[in-house]
């Protein structure tokens, strides 16, 4: 039963979503270390998410290229990353706007920024999902 489920549209939709979600924790990671590094040079938190965020989409373009979406139409490389990066900007947006307003009027959001790194990383992931499979990587 499983395996037939697998094996379903559903069921492959599922495991790349799944896919996605793991290359994501990655994202999370990268971001929050850049995240830490740009506070550590003395960034104020809204300014050090803009290199973090960067840094994290970069980082997942490149897993999710090789990972979750192998297989889909080969491009080159520069134009792919930019299509991600401009396919992911409202995902970014709504990251950036969760983790900012969190980071701004919950304590212990603004004692813990990876809390808001983490709230805004899963209020993006659905649509960043979406926008990838259907904008940028085309077939797989």
């Amino acid at each position: 039963m499983i395996a037939r489920f697998l094996d379903s549209p559903l069921g492959r939709l599922a495991v790349q979503f799944g896919k996605f979600g793991a290359v994501g924790l990655v994202g999370l990671l990268v971001d929050t270390a850049a995240l830490y590094a740009g506070l550590a040079v003395g960034l104020e938190f809204f300014a050090a998410r803009i290199p973090s965020f960067f840094a994290a989409a970069t980082a997942t373009w490149i897993l999710n290229r090789a990972f979750t979406f192998k297989g889909a139409a080969d491009e080159p490389l520069y134009r792919q990353w930019a299509k991600f990066i401009a396919a992911n900007a409202i995902g970014g947006v709504v990251n950036y706007g969760v983790s900012v307003g969190l980071e701004a009027g919950v304590d212990v959001v603004a004692a813990h920024p990876f809390l808001a790194v983490a709230a805004g990383s899963i209020a993006g992931m659905f649509f960043n999902f979406a926008a990838s499979k259907h904008l940028v990587f085309k077939g797989a």
